[in-house]
């Protein structure tokens, strides 16, 4: 299932729980050479404040010879990379979401050769959710 909301959030199910994502998510990163930038657990920090939050971790990765050319036509696409997966449990389901590489480019107002780019997050998110 993948579903896009009106902010241009693509939300997928994983068929694992949610740290066994993230674990896979940086095993695909690892073996596709992507640079991993943090994993942050941001349930775990709610609760270092007394706060509890569902399930939730950030994982930022990119590729800096495709960012980077993004930002420099774009300097504001710096707030939106590196690229982002959020993986987050929903009840009993796991989600993974991530702004559309397409809702990004529209926004940044990048050419097609530079929204190519931004393209790899659908085939890791892929990957991420198979079987």
């Amino acid at each position: 299932m993948t579903n896009e909301d009106d902010l241009g959030v693509l939300t997928k199910l994983s068929p694992l729980s949610v740290d066994d994502t993230v674990a896979r998510l940086i095993e695909i990163l690892a073996t596709k050479g992507v640079q991993l930038f943090a994993v942050i657990n941001q349930s775990e920090a709610a609760r270092n404040v007394g706060l509890e939050l569902r399930e939730t971790t950030l994982v930022v990765f990119g590729n800096p010879s495709a960012g980077t050319p993004v930002m420099i036509a774009a300097p504001l696409a710096a707030l939106d990379l590196p690229l982002k997966l959020l993986i987050w449990a929903d009840e009993q389901q796991t989600k993974v979401s991530y702004y559309s590489p397409s809702e990004l480019a529209s926004r940044h107002h990048l050419s097609n050769e530079l929204a190519r780019g931004l393209a790899a997050i659908d085939a890791i998110s892929d990957a991420l959710v198979a079987p």
